[in-house]
């Protein structure tokens, strides 16, 4: 299960949607990819690049690449988890102890923050421009749950604005002036800061025989991880794509709150940099219209598996398997993007990578979750096929998936990638 273990150390080494994408930017640049600027003018065709937005990451590689009007062989992830992020004001003290201001951001269960042991990760800026990243792996936080005594009805979820507040010192010193003393810079030159909560916890093999991967972030990491794997498989040994096609790995950010940011799915981030890949090769607007038109993208995010303690929340004709195979999301009001052809191309990718393909439907009853899959079929045109491999507790500061799955995907995604158009 070496995919797994890989899948682990991605995780451990990206607690924030910005350091996702550097773990993802180291591994690129040691597979020969370079990075490019957006501000500078873009480079020539034929080479592995890739561009950086904050929490957001394309990269592609187009060396077999004839034409401008060449189509698109695209996997799409997005980087960003729910958590509990730190507010602008943070700082209050309440009965001699430091209390840390906190809000959620996107879906987290929030009673599995409670009782945890939490660090805290994200990025700063600076008054000279420079942008930091941050990673304190050490449990600094605590967000202490009532205990049963003060609470005998055990309400439920905590309040968003009342619960969710970490106590995390006695000295009476600003957060951010301790995390400068540590980090190494001052706290008057902050000018601007993304700073989240981060489960400091390892992931870990768990069940007999380590068949279980428990972590944080596996929503929606494990595609990111799949997606990237698959992008350099796809080029190791110098291998380059299908001829006349160019592969293409999309990792948005903000996914979890709607994506409608400058580096989310809603914005002109993937649009633009195929247009300027386009137009590098001597296109025009009507060859990326036609790169478009044969364009497939395949937009991963985790699916979920069949709960064997809760199994009457699920539809009970597409029962989800853990160690199965990935999962083909469709649904009837769009909240997934696949269609009939979409589901095809992944089918056949499946196919050719010799893994089980499991399909899910949302129960009618109950409002269904969507992805980035619709968000950007709409804002590009582009074919787009919603998928995931089953994992338990999504949106948990701590979740589950198969081992054997990571396997899967990484081999699905691949096949994707080698698929003629």
């Amino acid at each position: 299960m070496g995919a797994a273990d890989d899948l682990c150390r991605f995780v451990d080494a990206s607690p924030s949607p910005f350091h996702a994408v550097a773990t993802a930017a180291a591994a690129l640049e040691s597979a020969g990819w370079s990075r490019v600027d957006e501000r500078a003018a873009w480079p020539a065709p034929g080479g592995r690049r890739y561009v950086v937005r904050g929490g957001s990451l394309v990269a592609w590689d187009d060396t077999a690449s004839s034409a401008a009007s060449d189509a698109f062989r695209i996997v799409g992830a997005h980087t960003d988890s729910p958590t509990l992020r730190l507010k602008q004001h943070h700082d209050r003290r309440f009965e001699g102890t430091d209390v840390l201001a906190l809000e959620p951001y996107g879906g987290p269960l929030l009673t599995t923050w409670l009782d945890r042991d939490l660090g805290v990760a994200g990025r700063v800026v600076l008054r000279d421009g420079e942008e930091r990243l941050v990673h304190v792996d050490e449990p600094v936080l605590r967000v202490p749950n009532l205990a049963i005594h003060l609470d005998r009805d055990a309400a439920g979820a905590p309040d968003r604005q009342r619960h969710l507040d970490a106590i995390w010192a006695q000295r009476g010193t600003p957060f951010l002036a301790w995390l400068g003393e540590r980090e190494g810079f001052g706290a008057d030159d902050v000018l601007g800061f993304e700073l989240m909560t981060a489960d400091v916890v390892p992931s870990a093999r768990v069940g007999v025989d380590g068949w279980l991967v428990a972590a944080p972030r596996l929503d929606n990491q494990a595609t990111c991880f799949a997606g990237l794997q698959a992008l350099l498989d796809s080029a190791a040994g110098g291998r380059a794509p299908v001829d006349g096609q160019r592969s293409v790995l999309v990792l948005f950010d903000h996914e979890e709150v709607g994506s409608s940011s400058e580096r989310g799915a809603a914005s002109d981030l993937l649009l633009t940099v195929l247009e300027r890949i386009v137009l590098a090769a001597g296109g025009d607007r009507d060859d990326l219209h036609r790169a478009v038109a044969g364009s497939v993208c395949a937009s991963g995010d985790m699916a979920h598996a069949t709960h064997p303690n809760h199994a009457e929340r699920h539809e009970p004709l597409h029962h989800v398997r853990l160690g199965a195979g990935p999962v083909l999301k469709v649904n009837q009001n769009l909240r997934y993007a696949t269609d009939a052809v979409g589901a095809a191309v992944f089918a056949r990718a499946c196919e050719h990578a010799g893994v089980p393909l499991q399909r899910y439907v949302h129960r009618a009853d109950l409002p269904c979750g969507s992805t980035i899959g619709p968000i950007s079929a709409a804002r590009t045109g582009i074919t787009t096929v919603d998928f995931g491999a089953p994992q338990l507790a999504m949106h948990s500061a701590r979740e589950t998936m198969a081992a054997a799955d990571v396997e899967h995907y990484v081999r699905a995604l691949t096949a994707f990638f080698a698929l003629p158009a």
